[in-house]
């Protein structure tokens, strides 16, 4: 069977927390972005079969339902909502894939939505009857020896691997200069919400504005690490059969992998996934036109590059995670959005990584496809 073709990738900017999407719920935020990809691939609304759709911090229920509502999916339309944390919307493109290689269906909508601004309050009922314990970072192993906040499993890689705040913060002002010097080119990938048609968190970064940032713990600062973000991000994905039928090339999806790791250096899961895809495509880290290595923290990315050999001169050429925020179900998609939008010319092939908490990495290799 022929590989599933992603025929348009759409993302929102990336706003942080509490700013021009503070009002919007998940469904106001996807759902322009969906119609500017039906658009983009040439195709109505009730030509889909399917939106896979991750969100780690909503309420629960199904928000892909909601979200397909809203974005005018035919009512056949039942979504399907997944939480793996920042890895889930890079894994709702992969799920969309084995849909469409299954026969299950021949159009799926996959990706995330996430709101930080507008989360629920998370409260812990007390089984002795007293008052309820707020919380704000749900149990991601059974052992909470073995569940360390993301601030102390960054600060850990960072000693175990000798990666110095100095050079964190290196990364982080490149990151922010590549996001700047992108900003008009990132244009026709983002679909305009409240009146923001880019990201708007990318500043000039310089040693002594790093310098002076607060320090979360050891080398770990606001300045190397992601802020909290509102965001969403899709890929529209066909088989090849209604692919060649509406003569679009889009890009396909060489391999995908999930692996699980250590759960206190979660950061460095996504080493495993690299590995993966690497092996199965037979290809090495140079084969790779552009990379978009997720940056909750420049320590995570650094070492991810390190272990896995990738030239730092293809990761994030329009800026990473740093310059954006995060907004965590969401992230995976955008970076897979932001890759194919960095292949332009048929046979680039690139790499798309991100960790999650619990110690979960996923990685997935696209190719250009076209004359």
């Amino acid at each position: 069977m022929s590989d599933p073709v992603i025929l348009a990738a759409r993302r929102s900017a990336v706003v942080p927390r509490n700013g021009a999407f503070r009002a919007l719920e998940l469904h106001q935020i996807a759902a322009p972005v969906i119609a500017d990809l039906l658009r983009d691939a040439g195709l109505a609304a009730d030509n889909v079969d399917e939106l896979i759709l991750s969100n780690a911090l909503g309420g629960g229920g199904n928000p892909a339902r909601v979200v397909a509502l809203a974005a005018g999916l035919a009512e056949r339309v039942a979504g399907l909502s997944i939480d793996r944390q920042c890895c889930g919307g890079m894994d709702a493109v992969m799920l969309a894939d084995a849909l469409i290689r299954s026969g299950q269906c021949e159009v799926v909508i996959a990706g995330g939505v996430e709101s930080y601004s507008r989360r629920p309050l998370r409260l812990r009922t007390d089984p002795e009857g007293g008052a309820p314990e707020a919380y704000d970072q749900p149990s991601f192993t059974p052992w909470p020896e073995r569940d360390p906040d993301m601030v102390a499993a960054a600060e850990a890689i960072s000693l175990r691997l000798g990666i110095t705040r100095e050079v964190q913060d290196q990364w982080s002002i490149a990151s922010h200069a590549r996001a700047l010097a992108a900003r008009i080119h990132m244009r026709s990938e983002i679909t305009a919400i409240a009146g923001i048609d880019s990201d708007p968190f990318a500043r000039s970064m310089t040693e002594r504005l790093c310098s002076r940032a607060p320090v979360l713990r050891g080398s770990i600062s606001t300045a190397n690490a992601a802020v909290a973000a509102d965001g969403a991000g899709f890929c529209l994905m066909v088989s090849a059969r209604l692919a060649q039928k509406l003569a679009h090339s889009g890009w396909r999806m060489l391999a995908g992998a999930t692996r699980g790791a250590d759960p206190e250096l979660p950061g460095l899961a996504p080493v495993g996934a690299i590995r993966a895809v690497m092996a199965v495509t037979d290809l090495c880290p140079t084969s790779f036109e552009a990379v978009e290595m997720m940056e909750a923290f420049a320590v995570q990315a650094i070492a991810c590059a390190q272990l896995t050999d990738l030239p730092q001169t293809l990761i994030n050429r329009g800026g990473g995670a740093l310059a954006r925020g995060h907004p965590i179900g969401a992230s995976g998609a955008i970076n897979l959005v932001r890759l194919c939008h960095e292949l332009g010319l048929p046979g680039q092939r690139g790499l798309a990584a991100i960790a999650a908490a619990g110690g979960i990495g996923t990685a997935v290799v696209l190719e250009r496809l076209g004359q």
